[in-house]
């Protein structure tokens, strides 16, 4: 075991920990926990963001997708990254207007039912489980590889320490450690790029005309159609990568964290610049994985290519450039699960058993004991699925979560925000329709079920032909909250003039 990978570990697991410890002392109230009590920066939400959205999906994920599969791996950078306009438009100072802490605060602005608040605490538990996945995966692909242990021992370790974030530490805790994870995380991706280009006499021209003949793919490597053979499927992808992000639970919490909606639109402006330079960098790690590293080294370490750019920093820099690569996407998994769990604890806590379960009359010590124990519940549950999808690329698995986010979140966000007649039959029928038919149709599909044994969970032909639903279960949730609302025939026409006028102005944002 290499001395240089178990100092670098220790080094950032230690540095985390004292964030935790001093963020503990300052989290008394159940706002601080979700929220960090509103009193992030634009530039500090930003990069903690940043930190989000650059998970071991992006890191791992997509470094590998492009080594392996060359421009078809590119569309998971451009869908992440187009999504923000989606975010920055639509999404987010209404968001921070009419939210509190949670989703289903912003959805009952309008709406003040506890079905609604319950449904939409289920499908932000679901898509929190689902994008929990993929970050223990690619945790547990990349501790086995440095440390040589069971996988089941890795992805147990990575569990035990986002619970300890979340439980002592909250938003505080999770947000620190995302905005120094982000910034470590930057700078490695660019120390490698710059070494890449450097490879090519940094010459962007030669860079890709050598790489028509450094992969067995050859010049098939830099044009589309390599794994997404079928146009209907890349387009379907795209769908849910660009749509799915106003969707993600985590994502949404963390424009509560700042004060008003001037500074949610400015922590997105930060975010969308960190994330462009980010996702622009991942051609080079993928580029590099191919030429320097190889295809069959790069399988042989992980099926699913999720230990690319450790392998590439191996390569270029020696064990110190690969330790240190390796301890900063261990702290990108780490803030990433961290914010995960608290958005699904957060679900529970303040919605369903808040106030569902106790109408609301809660103290702030009940509900600080129910978040906690939810986010244990969530972490265990995680790490469970997780032990069975070892071999599935964590890439992938993210785009599911956001096919989820996209088909059940994103309508009812949109038909709340600017759609008079909407209803609470529509916006419970929205979310069910969009969220039952991403995971039946995600059960059926290649995904789940291949003849090629050890390439889907399954053995056998897939029902659905599409890997991605969400070019259906998308519209399938738009259409059940249309359907939803016409036959109910309810209107409420003054709460949405009063959720309109909120979420354009901030006024009252604070809701009961």
């Amino acid at each position: 075991m290499n001395p240089t990978v178990i100092i670098l570990f220790l080094l950032i697991v230690l540095s985390t920990l004292v964030v935790t410890y001093y963020a503990a002392k300052r989290t008394k109230t159940t706002s601080e926990f979700y929220t960090a009590g509103g009193g992030l920066t634009g530039w500090q939400n930003g990069l903690a963001i940043a930190g989000d959205y650059l998970s071991a999906a992006s890191f791992l994920g997509i470094a590998g997708a492009i080594a392996l599969t060359g421009f078809d791996g590119f569309f998971f950078s451009l869908g992440y990254l187009v999504a923000y306009l989606v975010v920055l438009f639509i999404v987010a100072e209404p968001l921070r207007n009419l939210g509190k802490y949670t989703l289903a605060d912003m959805i009952n602005s309008r709406f003040d039912a506890k079905k609604v608040r319950g449904v939409a605490a289920i499908s932000t538990i679901t898509i929190v489980i689902f994008y929990m996945i993929a970050q223990l995966v690619g945790a547990g692909a990349l501790i086995q590889l440095l440390f040589n242990i069971d996988y089941w021992v890795a992805v147990l370790i990575v569990g035990v320490m986002m619970t300890i974030y979340v439980l002592f530490g909250g938003m505080t805790a999770t947000s620190w450690v995302q905005i120094i994870k982000a910034v470590l995380l930057m700078a490695a991706t660019v120390v490698i790029s710059f070494i890449v280009l450097s490879k090519f006499n940094f010459n962007i021209s030669t860079m890709f005309s050598e790489m028509k003949t450094a992969t067995p793919l050859g010049e098939d490597y830099l044009n589309p159609g390599v794994k997404y053979k079928v146009p209907l499927d890349t387009l379907s992808l795209m769908t849910a990568l660009v749509l799915g992000t106003a969707g993600l639970p985590h994502i949404l919490m963390r424009f509560f964290t700042v004060r008003d909606a001037k500074t949610a639109r400015s922590s997105v402006m930060w975010a969308t610049w960190i994330v462009g330079v980010f996702y622009i960098l991942t051609i080079f790690l993928g580029f590099g994985a191919a030429a320097f590293v190889g295809s069959d080294t790069i399988v042989a370490a992980n099926s699913a290519g999720n230990m690319a750019a450790p392998l590439l920093a191996e390569v270029l820099g020696g064990d110190f450039l690969m330790s240190f690569i390796s301890a900063v996407a261990f702290a990108t998994i780490l803030a990433v699960v961290a914010g995960l769990v608290l958005s699904g604890a957060s679900a529970f806590a303040h919605d369903i058993y808040g106030q569902i379960i106790k109408k609301g009359k809660v103290t702030e010590k009940q509900q600080m004991y129910a978040a906690k124990y939810a986010s244990v519940g969530v972490a265990i549950l995680s790490i469970l699925i997780a032990l069975f999808a070892q071999n599935m690329n964590v890439a992938f698995l993210v785009s599911l979560a956001f096919c989820i986010a996209g088909s059940a979140n994103l309508p009812v966000i949109i038909y709340t925000i600017y759609w008079k007649r909407f209803n609470t039959a529509g916006a419970v029928t929205a979310m069910l329709s969009g969220l039952i038919s991403a995971l039946v149709l995600v059960s059926m599909s290649p995904s789940v079920f291949s003849p090629v044994e050890g390439a889907a969970i399954f053995v056998g032909d897939p029902i659905f032909p599409l890997t991605n639903p969400a070019i259906v279960s998308v519209p399938l949730g738009f259409l059940g909250g249309l359907v939803g609302t016409v036959l109910s025939g309810k209107k409420d026409l003054t709460r949405f003039a009063e959720v309109k006028f909120r979420a354009n102005t901030g006024f009252r944002k604070e809701t009961k």
